[in-house]
């Protein structure tokens, strides 16, 4: 009997398990990393309802937008060239299409990497790569130098936001606000990206969220003065991403845990704290913790039953756990293929993996 060498498809794929009962329920829209651009739409049963294919694979994810439109967070084919691990979080290329596909608005930025956040306004919120300056640079600590670039060029963060024109409407340069030497590099991570903006969301006061991946932390920016309003660090969040407000005004984030501080055991959690104490108000891992875990991307939902919806997203491993912290849905991702050259150099295998994943009420999606 010949195995299967991907230890992953080994198991069991698709829906795993669900609870009737206590499931919220809707639709989950996921778009695989290594799917080639197609953007999948599955019911509660875990029944495919819709796809779209699009143009280019995805730099992120994909997201409903209000007036049913898909928003797609394309890989640009011809983005910047910064280092070489860059093809593996940007994007750059942004589309809305309708659910037949027709492709209705573009927007392209060569610089962009990983989140960006579709706002109500219908501007796009996102973050770009931009090399620090040189007097800056030098101040940057941390990380491993052998893995320094040969020009010594590090790269840092400017937060955007563009109106449906493509205008920059409002712009936050991380640097000009934050002492490297308070935000080390941690060892695990090179110093070509400081601190490499993995997650943005606007909470419902206007502060800009930003997650901050290779340093540790959250930290919250008034879009009126530009000024940080609070800042969550490493002895709260560990490497996450993610960071979403709740309706009470909480803080919703993946902390994936590659290394936590006085914790031998690698495990990631969902963590819900509040934002001016710190105080963690609630939190889930696995009863087993070693077994979630995603030392890349993941994604974090608070849904409207008050259950959680979590994408594990290195496994491909979509479910919903209750305030208590039990499992009531469960879902696979059954496609696995490899990411496409060059990638595959620096991420190998086969993989079902995508960045986030997001759960809609039926009553939402009124075009099916």
């Amino acid at each position: 009997m010949n195995i299967d060498q991907v230890a992953m498809r080994r198991r069991k794929l698709g829906l795993t398990g669900i609870d009737s009962q206590i499931t919220a329920g809707g639709y989950t829209l996921y778009a695989g990393q290594t799917a080639g651009g197609r953007v999948d739409l599955i019911d509660i049963e875990g029944n495919k309802v819709h796809e779209w294919q699009m143009p280019v694979r995805p730099g992120r994810h994909a997201v409903l937008l209000p007036n049913g439109n898909l928003g797609y967070n394309g890989s640009h084919k011809t983005s910047a060239n910064l280092y070489p691990a860059w093809d593996l979080w940007h994007g750059g290329d942004f589309y809305e299409a309708t659910p037949s596909g027709e492709i209705v608005w573009r927007h392209e930025d060569i610089f962009h990497h990983h989140d960006a956040q579709w706002l109500s306004n219908g501007n796009l919120l996102y973050t770009i790569a931009a090399p620090l300056p040189l007097e800056v640079a030098a101040k940057v600590v941390g990380g491993d130098p052998r893995r320094d670039g040969p020009d010594g060029v590090i790269q840092s963060d400017i937060v955007r936001e563009v109106n449906r024109s493509g205008d920059v409407v409002w712009e936050w340069r991380f640097w000009e606000h934050i002492d490297p030497s308070d935000f080390p590099i941690h060892e695990i991570f090179d110093r070509r990206h400081w601190p490499m903006i993995n997650g943005v969301s606007l909470t419902s006061d206007g502060l800009v969220l930003m997650s901050l991946r290779t340093t540790s932390g959250i930290i919250a920016v008034n879009k009126n003065t530009d000024e940080i309003a609070w800042h969550a660090g490493y002895d709260l969040v560990t490497q996450q991403h993610s960071p979403v407000e709740t309706e009470n005004g909480s803080i919703l984030c993946f902390d994936n845990g590659n290394i936590r501080p006085g914790v031998a055991s690698t495990h990631s959690r969902i963590l819900e704290f509040d934002p001016i104490s710190k105080d963690v108000v609630w939190s889930y891992t696995d009863p087993m913790p070693p077994t979630f875990f995603s030392p890349y991307m993941g994604s974090v939902q608070r849904l409207w039953n008050g259950n959680t919806f979590i994408c594990e997203s290195t496994f491909g491993r979509l479910f919903e756990v209750t305030p208590e912290g039990k499992t009531v849905w469960e879902y696979v991702i059954p496609d696995f293929a490899e990411y496409p050259a060059p990638l595959n150099e620096f991420i190998v295998g086969l993989h079902n993996s995508c960045f986030r994943a997001h759960r809609y009420a039926e009553n939402l999606l009124t075009w099916l």
